[in-house]
């Protein structure tokens, strides 16, 4: 079977969009989760348009039942999973970190890390079980995991956890051909990204506006982690605006 199964979290709107449509450029076969429908059929829709084969589902990637469900309709649909896009994220609450609720701080960690796990684990179950074997999982992670801004620690956290989870994944698909690999953005168009071209607060307390890339590009980056055998891997890649201040922040 030449066709490619691929699963996308977040699957939306912003960075899972985008790849979707990459995907189906390149003759994918799609399973879109997320919490809402609305936003997953019309991404549906624009694939379709495209020539792809769609699957639209309902999941909150913090309940392992809901997870379980996804990736049992998408074995059902299409036989095999190949490819598990980890985009599905929550950004950082607002506020100081000496008044963060707990409960905030429990959220972008269960969607962030936990949703990551479970769905990583999901897919290392059918990838194992599959003929041929094996598969490709890309965590969406974020340049917060190398450095954070002012008053985001749950969200920093996240990403740093991230990271380990993805090394981890990585040492033990090997011997299943199970490749897993991050991929660090910088400031890419997104409902979470929306308030950064407005202007957004830097290590010394001031507000600046930062450059924001497409999120076309993001999607085109993803399916190119793809495009490698499963003999290769691009195990950590960073894409960010050239003018961001990543590089010297702070």
């Amino acid at each position: 079977m030449t066709r490619r199964v691929a699963i996308i979290t977040g699957g939306g709107s912003g960075i899972g969009r985008a790849t979707a449509l990459s995907l189906a450029r390149r003759g994918y076969a799609l399973v879109l989760a997320g919490r809402r429908l609305d936003p997953l059929n019309a991404v549906a829709d624009e694939a379709r348009a495209i020539g792809a084969e769609v699957l639209a589902h309902g999941a909150d990637v913090t309940e392992e039942s809901e997870v379980s469900s996804l990736f049992e309709a998408a074995t059902i649909r299409f036989g095999r999973v190949d490819l598990l896009v980890n985009n599905a994220g929550a950004g950082p609450p607002q506020g100081p970190l000496e008044e963060l609720a707990p409960a905030a701080w429990r959220r972008v960690i269960e969607v962030n890390l936990t949703g990551a796990f479970l769905c990583l684990q999901a897919a290392f179950r059918v990838m194992k079980a599959q003929t041929p074997q094996g598969g490709r999982i890309v965590n969406v992670g974020s340049v917060s995991a190398h450095a954070p801004r002012p008053n985001s620690a749950p969200y920093t956290a996240s990403k740093h956890a991230l990271t380990g989870l993805t090394k981890s994944a990585a040492l033990d698909g090997r011997r299943f051909d199970i490749v897993c690999s991050q991929i660090d953005f910088g400031n890419t168009e997104s409902d979470m990204a929306a308030a950064i071209s407005q202007g957004v607060r830097q290590a010394n307390g001031s507000i600046a506006v930062e450059p924001v890339m497409d999120a076309g590009i993001a999607g085109e980056a993803i399916a190119y982690m793809d495009s490698m055998p499963l003999a290769a891997n691009v195990q950590f890649l960073t894409l960010l605006p050239t003018n961001m201040p990543f590089i010297g922040r702070g």
